[in-house]
């Protein structure tokens, strides 16, 4: 958890939060609460497995609307930032902005110095939350933009993964899917649509899953596929119940959590495939080279086999989910 800048700049009496309702824009599951009366704080986010998590705690999850103050957690993504920071000030007079310097909360800060001269601010634990008044600077160049189109006849906006066009492991496991596709097909991490419109341009298709947890991307890929076939999910893909088990998957499943590797979320990713899969059932799969997933796979799957590759990139194909009864026997 991050340390508690917020608590220390109210207990100090530096910031003193108004009275009526408070905002929180995108705090991550593990962000420093403390310090907001939980009976009138609003939470807004669109990222599926922080909403699951901080609703869990007893936080209310809503939508965007008037308040006295907002509290902006940045991201590590600059343009979202700024677009965070541009909805606080249309919303609330009273604008908090909290991050680590690892996730550039100081260029932001030196950014608004520049419209406005005095900004409070406390530093500490390598991070600096700073507040100001929304009526002393006119933010409207910092206001998110409309999806902007990528190669490929696809849109993306900032915030959703590899913003600025398809990422090279996807368009290798793209290259890679058969001719013809088992008919119930899954796209678990679907991003902003880039592998389900591979996946439906195959033969044999009769229906698309798409279950992505960042709400940003799933409102691209709802543009970006237009297949009637297609089903979108606002998901977190490792906690997702289908309705019935799936023919196939396909995925290029995230490897971070904030800037540190975390090659966990990979496993639990195959974990939810092998799940969610018929006892026929086949996964395709993109990671990254380095990434150890070669066990998880052997533990889920009976034949595993990589398909292809190159320095940075592995592709892998594996048949056939063990369920918990098959493993024990084995």
């Amino acid at each position: 958890m991050a340390d508690a800048r917020l608590t220390t700049a109210t207990q100090s009496g530096a910031l003193v939060l108004p009275e009526g309702e408070i905002l929180a824009l995108r705090p991550n599951a593990d962000a420093d609460l403390g310090a907001l009366p939980r009976n009138r704080t609003r939470i807004l986010h669109g990222f599926r497995p922080d909403i699951d998590a901080l609703e869990a705690q007893g936080w209310t999850v809503g939508e965007p609307a008037p308040a006295a103050a907002a509290v902006v957690f940045v991201p590590r993504a600059k343009p979202l930032a700024r677009a965070l920071v541009a909805q606080a000030a249309r919303l609330a007079p009273l604008v908090i902005v909290d991050g680590q310097k690892t996730d550039g909360v100081d260029s932001l800060w030196r950014e608004l110095r520049n419209r406005i001269p005095e900004i409070p601010c406390v530093t500490r634990a390598h991070g600096r939350l700073f507040w100001f008044d929304a009526s002393a600077a006119d933010l409207s160049d910092w206001e998110a933009p409309a999806p902007a189109p990528v190669d490929g006849g696809f849109v993306t906006q900032w915030g959703a993964f590899s913003a600025d066009g398809p990422d090279r492991g996807s368009q290798m496991l793209a290259a890679a899917l058969p001719a013809k596709l088992p008919s119930r097909m899954a796209d678990l991490g679907a991003g902003w649509g880039y592998l389900a419109r591979a996946v439906l341009a195959r033969d044999g298709v009769k229906s698309l899953d798409l279950v992505e947890a960042e709400q940003l991307a799933l409102d691209c890929a709802r543009v970006n596929v237009t297949d009637e076939r297609a089903t979108f999910h606002w998901a977190d893909a490792m906690r997702f119940k289908p309705d019935h088990l799936y023919d196939g998957v396909v995925m290029n499943p995230p490897f971070h959590t904030g800037r540190a590797a975390d090659p966990a979320l990979g496993r639990a990713f195959i974990a939810a495939a092998a799940r969610m899969l018929a006892p026929s059932g086949q996964l395709w799969m993109v990671a990254n080279r380095h990434l150890p997933y070669e066990a998880s796979l052997r533990d889920s799957f009976r034949t595993v086999e990589e398909i292809g590759g190159d320095g940075a990139f592995k592709l892998f194909h594996a048949i056939r989910p063990l369920k918990p009864t098959d493993k024990k026997s084995r």
